[in-house]
């Protein structure tokens, strides 16, 4: 037992004389890295999620009832505007035409009878060869000859347009669908539709804004904070769902009248291009839209505000070198860093690494980062 004392004896010495030696060390300054604040015009941008739509869909329907010869198109493929997509069988149609044109035929050998016997009655009538009630007659059957014939061209025009209807085409230009009726199938109103086009160039990206964003924008804008772009000039951007963004930009080219009761939200769309067929309809999208510019804005890097009891602060340098906590107000996010709505002023200086190693009032050195030449702003 005496040696055990003995030996807690010495450890309480050594350690009575490393705590004498500490307090005559002079404590090391802690090494930060800064930047200094400042206020600029800084533009900003929102991402909604969005969904991609065609910016024109065309049912593509059988308009006379008849057997479908063949599928002349390749299902899925590009079409262009006018390309042939479905055959009908074209004989009773051509049958119709010839019969109308027959009829037609038929009407104008009449009408010419007609109008030859009024050429011979009315000189006669006029020297009273004739009775007024023969001229009336042969004016009358020559006006109905002129109206049968009229009815008979229209009878072939009509003949004409459904033996062109057997031959279906397209309007517009854009992506074909699969085929819902099969070569060979009889063809009527109950199975019209044959497929549809989709055009994708240019392409709808539609989103919607909440209320209390449209809300949020509006007051910056009255506060000042935020400048919009003149003539509602917002630029669309389409971030993927691999998070690559979609290389052409677009504009807001629709804003629904009024906001939807059931979701409070405002329907926008955006118009892009897509000459490669890239997006497709139906996409889940995130929209970016962006053409505001946030006024006199303070910017600072997420990793300098921390969040307490109290809220959100910073460490700021005073001009004796040492550290002072700062509680500030936060914005929105804007990349990696963190707009600062309250809290701090033009000329203050900011801790951007090493605050693990600070408390309040402690003296630091400045430094750059290690490996990275600083920004301008920053020290």
């Amino acid at each position: 037992m005496r040696w055990l004392a003995m030996v807690l004896v010495a450890v309480g010495l050594l350690a009575s004389c490393g705590k004498q030696e500490s307090k005559g060390e002079a404590r090391p300054l802690s090494e930060v890295t800064v930047m200094t604040v400042t206020k600029q015009d800084t533009p900003v941008s929102y991402e909604y999620v969005g969904q991609t739509q065609s910016s024109h869909q065309v049912q593509i329907r059988a308009r006379v009832n008849g057997f479908l010869e063949k599928r002349v198109y390749t299902e899925g493929a590009t079409v262009k505007a006018g390309s042939v997509m479905f055959q009908q069988d074209t004989k009773p149609f051509q049958a119709q035409l010839d019969v109308a044109l027959g009829g037609l035929a038929e009407q104008q050998a009449r009408l010419q009878v007609a109008n030859d016997n009024l050429a011979q009655v009315k000189p006669l009538a006029a020297l009273n060869a004739l009775s007024q009630k023969d001229l009336d007659d042969a004016t009358g059957q020559q006006a109905a000859a002129a109206a049968a014939v009229q009815s008979a061209k229209a009878n072939v025009e009509q003949a004409r347009l459904n033996l062109g209807y057997t031959t279906i085409t397209t309007p517009v230009t854009g992506l074909s669908s699969f085929a819902r009726v099969q070569d060979g199938a009889y063809v009527n109103a109950d199975n019209s539709l044959l497929t549809s086009v989709e055009q994708v160039d240019p392409i709808w990206v539609n989103f919607t804004v909440s209320e209390n964003d449209m809300l949020g924008l509006r007051s910056d804008q009255a506060k000042g904070i935020l400048k919009l772009p003149a003539n509602d000039n917002y630029t669309v951007e389409v971030v993927l769902a691999d998070g690559s963004v979609y290389p052409g930009k677009g504009k807001i080219t629709f804003a629904n009248a009024s906001f939807n009761q059931q979701t409070g939200t405002f329907l926008l769309r955006a118009t892009l291009p897509n000459l490669e067929g890239t997006l497709r309809p139906g996409q889940f999208v995130r929209a970016r839209v962006s053409g505001p510019v946030r006024v006199n804005a303070i910017l600072v890097p997420q990793q300098a505000v921390l969040q307490g009891a109290n809220g959100h602060f910073v460490v700021v340098v005073d001009k004796e070198s040492k550290a002072e906590i700062r509680g500030v107000q936060v914005g929105p996010w804007h990349g990696d860093d963190w707009f600062i709505t309250e809290g701090l002023k033009a000329g203050d200086v900011v801790v951007t690494d090493g605050l693990v190693k600070l408390s309040p009032g402690a003296s630091v050195k400045i430094v750059d980062a290690p490996g990275n030449a600083a920004p301008a702003t920053k020290k």
